[in-house]
């Protein structure tokens, strides 16, 4: 911008701000008056509809699935999409801090006096592509199932028992694949090598603490976990799970 140019920015400026309203009590008032709108509607919802409230927290269970609030859901999926144990420090630390300090910096990059969007191609550009993605996310985040599901493709006859072993807290302790923790409990992705059946069964009703026993699981369920587990072997498991 030229002396000439920043004159008639300033000129232009200065008589559109003469032809305006004060700040206060103008704005403030609007302000106010959105403000106890907004206000009286949260009340209202809350006499109306109340509080939904989940069961009492029981800190010994392994089942309990958390989730994020709504406005977090585009990081929630961030750790689904990058499921690599080395690269969680990227997912929830690295991408969010960087891209924190480029909103931060935004202002000393674009000096420009220009705020028509038509004519700021590259940062309104940015900005879609930055609230449709954490949009995109957010919907993915709010619509994904369970955290504990395990993500392995298995034949037909097994998909029973990967949803028993999902839905009974395996993934707490043990790590199926790319999903689960590592530990306290042992890895299960080629459990099958390792354990014949009948030594996997008898692991689910006398295992070793802390873990649970599951003697008293439905004997179709456990059939179904059994077999499950025992399918799951190094080489053709993880080339048919797309590992």
């Amino acid at each position: 911008m030229n002396a000439r140019e920043k004159e008639e920015y300033l000129r232009e400026y200065s008589v559109l701000k003469s032809q305006g309203k004060p700040f206060f009590p103008y704005a403030v008032a609007k302000d106010s008056l959105m403000a106890c709108v907004v206000l009286a509607a949260i009340i209202g919802m809350s006499i109306i509809f109340g509080a939904e409230l989940g069961p009492k927290a029981d800190p010994t269970t392994t089942t309990y699935v958390p989730r994020p609030e709504w406005y977090f859901f585009f990081l929630f999926e961030l750790l689904r999409v990058i499921k690599p144990a080395s690269l969680v420090p990227l997912a929830t630390i690295g991408v969010p801090t960087i891209l924190m300090i480029l909103l931060l910096i935004v202002p000393f990059i674009d000096r420009g006096p220009e705020r028509r969007p038509e004519r700021r191609p590259v940062a309104m550009v940015t900005t879609v592509f930055v609230v449709a993605a954490m949009a995109y996310l957010t919907y993915l985040g709010a619509a994904a199932g369970s955290p504990n599901e395990i993500d392995m493709a298995v034949a037909k006859q097994y998909e029973p028992g990967k949803l028993v072993a999902a839905q009974s807290g395996c993934l707490a302790c043990h790590k199926i694949g790319e999903n689960g923790n590592d530990g306290p409990g042992p890895e299960l992705t080629d459990i099958g090598d390792k354990l014949y059946p009948a030594a996997i069964e008898r692991t689910l009703d006398n295992p070793t603490a802390p873990m649970p026993s599951f003697r008293n699981l439905p004997a179709e369920k456990k059939d179904a976990l059994v077999q499950f587990l025992s399918q799951l072997k190094g080489g053709d498991t993880q080339q048919s799970s797309g590992q």
